[in-house]
């Protein structure tokens, strides 16, 4: 009989020891996470809440980008909360970044931060991480407020790269259990047929990334 991992227990094995290098080892090829962060544009006072926020370098960007509004965190990897924690604390945004504890599948927000939808969502290649990625992002989604917005940028299919590419670079994710959701797009546009939410949806670097915007309209819409 097999049994289910425990999905904090799991991480802290993959990056327990690469968390140290992570930020300078990924920065080559999780394209698109700087963009997306330049599309949030909070307004002052609003929160942001990033599902799988790692190490913590992109909710530190981000309050540098946006100096006047609140950012939250979330990840499942105790290790790598410990990492985010420093790095905060080290770029003295403690004020401006709290950080939970969470299983993105799971997610209670309310329970966690005392706040139960936010103005921006965000999830940067952290979907490809999940098992139960469409609980997650159904998840992601509840927690946005009227009004407001998720951000996602994933891996995408990379139809668009040669083949020995493709199957050089999916081989190489599977070390690290990352898989590209196929099915992301299409879960997404259910969900925004579900809620008369928008989509923008788009494939950039020739399929090696996927971005989405998902809206949700105002409350007196």
């Amino acid at each position: 009989m097999t049994t289910e991992r425990d999905p904090a227990q799991h991480m802290d094995s993959i990056y327990r020891m690469q968390r140290h290098i992570y930020d300078a080892s990924r920065k080559y090829y999780l394209l698109g996470r700087d963009g997306l962060l330049d599309t949030l544009k909070p307004l002052p006072g609003e929160t942001v809440l990033e599902i799988g926020c790692g190490t913590g370098r992109n909710l530190i960007c981000a309050a540098d980008r946006y100096p006047h509004a609140l950012f939250y965190g979330v990840d499942v990897s105790p290790a790598m909360l410990e990492t985010a924690a420093r790095s905060v604390e080290k770029a003295g945004l403690e004020h401006r970044i709290r950080l939970g504890k969470a299983d993105a599948s799971q997610l209670d927000t309310e329970a966690l931060f005392g706040i139960a939808s936010f103005d921006r969502v965000f999830v940067s290649y952290a979907l490809s991480m999940i098992p139960p990625w469409r609980e997650a992002l159904a998840h992601a989604f509840a927690a946005v407020a009227p009004g407001g917005a998720l951000y996602v940028v994933d891996f995408g299919e990379q139809e668009g790269l040669p083949k020995v590419v493709r199957a050089g670079l999916r081989a190489w994710l599977a070390k690290f259990s990352v898989e590209p959701r196929a099915e992301l797009e299409a879960e997404l546009r259910r969900l925004a047929a579900e809620s008369g939410a928008t989509l923008t949806f788009s494939r950039p670097f020739r399929d090696y990334a996927c971005r989405a915007v998902l809206s949700r309209g105002s409350a007196a819409a």
